[in-house]
């Protein structure tokens, strides 16, 4: 039986291993976590009194810094005049205002916003809008096509359309009809293109889904805007709908508000999540043209969107939204984002020609270098470089050889050459 007893006066960090479960983890090989008791700006805090560096925003979330004033400010007050209620048959002013601001920033085809709870369900989300749409229009299409390597999320139709085993080998035999195409490179594009147009013209695709020019859970791959055009101009003349996951690339990071910003074709739909509440509670969008829609505005009840959650359009959610797109868009902060991103220019300038770095690459505030040594995604010198990091003060989690810098825009110049020189010192490690 599990031992129940009061341990008030133990280490969070021991309490931790009684009942909780933790994402991504052997427990048997990490039963240990390290407890964080608060966090500031780009600064988390442990129950030791150590701080950390957070060099991946705490999952590109906390773009805007831990603990944002404005943010918290805001919501705070939303908290004394609505904390929550149901949005089927309802609204609310966060909500509305929320969408308002939102519609200034993305793409300029988009015109609807469906919540739902976090990036998986944003996807999941996009995956049933597009199937629903053609079967609306008596155009049953049930085949959906997505990049290798994708990763997309944890759900079930967020896992169908990614491409990386470690996370769902165990579901493979329930997962929905995906046709796979290699990420395009000038390298192999004719070929990719030529495979993509035959899946197209069958008629049988109601989807293509990417992470436009960055694959996170990938290492960070990076491939061109060029090349994803060419792809969904094929696509959209097919009338395959077209689903940008923006969950890690959305609000920024990549040096415009959204990575589609640099597409001259823009996606039919959009997940949004991560940075969208800068961290501050969960909740996701997923945003569609007015086309889109239109497939499911009818006198027949069943041709509705049949999917809610119960905190769709929380108004605490909506009002850390539409702060969160304040910041994002003041003056500020894009300073702050091109500051970083000539940071990180410069430090890839003097790590690229290091005898142990394979590879280097940016775009925006995302920096990521290969290194020149083997290792397993979640292997023992994976750990061990994190836990190196970890002991200088600095918190990275390397995907597999890949190390990857994805802080908070506020991060000071200070602090990110803290970042990089901990790297350099790694090296010498190896």
């Amino acid at each position: 039986m599990p031992n129940k007893k009061n341990k008030t006066m133990s280490r969070l960090s021991d309490r931790d291993q009684n009942h909780l479960w933790h994402p991504l983890t052997q427990h048997k090989l990490h039963p240990s976590h390290i407890a964080i008791t608060k966090a500031k700006g780009a600064l988390l805090f442990d129950e030791e009194g150590n701080s950390y560096i957070d060099g991946i925003a705490s999952w590109y979330t906390c773009m805007y810094g831990h603990c944002n004033e404005t943010i918290i400010e805001k919501v705070t007050a939303q908290l004394q005049q609505l904390d929550q209620v149901v949005f089927s048959g309802f609204t609310h002013q966060p909500a509305v205002e929320m969408s308002e601001a939102l519609m200034q920033i993305l793409p300029a085809n988009q015109q609807k916003i469906f919540f739902s709870d976090n990036g998986s369900t944003s996807v999941d989300v996009a995956i049933k809008m597009a199937l629903q749409s053609h079967f609306n229009q008596g155009d049953t299409r049930a085949r959906i096509i997505a990049l290798e390597n994708a990763f997309h999320g944890d759900t079930f139709g967020a896992m169908s359309v990614s491409g990386l085993s470690v996370y769902n080998g165990a579901f493979e035999d329930f997962l929905l009809q995906i046709d796979r195409i290699d990420v395009p490179t000038q390298e192999n594009f004719e070929v990719v293109k030529s495979e993509f147009e035959t899946l197209v013209a069958t008629g049988e695709v109601a989807a293509f889904i990417f992470e436009p020019l960055v694959q996170g859970a990938a290492a960070m791959h990076m491939y061109s805007a060029n090349l994803l055009d060419e792809l969904i101009a094929i696509a959209q003349k097919h009338k395959v709908i077209c689903i940008a996951d923006e969950v890690m690339t959305g609000f920024g990071k990549t040096g415009t508000y959204f990575a589609s910003d640099q597409l001259n074709n823009k996606p039919d739909i959009l997940c949004l999540s991560k940075s969208l509440t800068g961290g501050v509670v969960p909740m996701a969008l997923t945003t569609c043209t007015q086309e889109v829609y239109d497939a499911f505005y009818d006198d027949e009840i069943k041709k509705g969107f049949f999917h809610g959650h119960t905190y769709s359009a929380n108004p605490l959610g909506c009002t850390a939204i539409l702060a969160g797109i304040e910041l994002l868009t003041s003056n500020e902060m894009q300073q702050n984002i091109a500051r970083v991103t000539e940071q990180h220019r410069a430090f890839e300038a003097r790590i690229k020609k290091h005898p142990k770095v394979k590879s280097t690459r940016q775009l925006g505030v995302i920096f990521a270098l290969d290194l020149n040594v083997e290792m397993e995604r979640y292997g023992n010198l994976r750990d061990q470089l994190f836990n190196f990091f970890m002991d200088h003060g600095v918190c990275l989690r390397p995907l597999g050889s890949t190390v990857y810098i994805l802080a908070p825009f506020v991060i000071t110049n200070e602090e990110l050459q803290k970042i990089y020189s901990t790297i350099e010192a790694a090296l010498e490690q190896l």
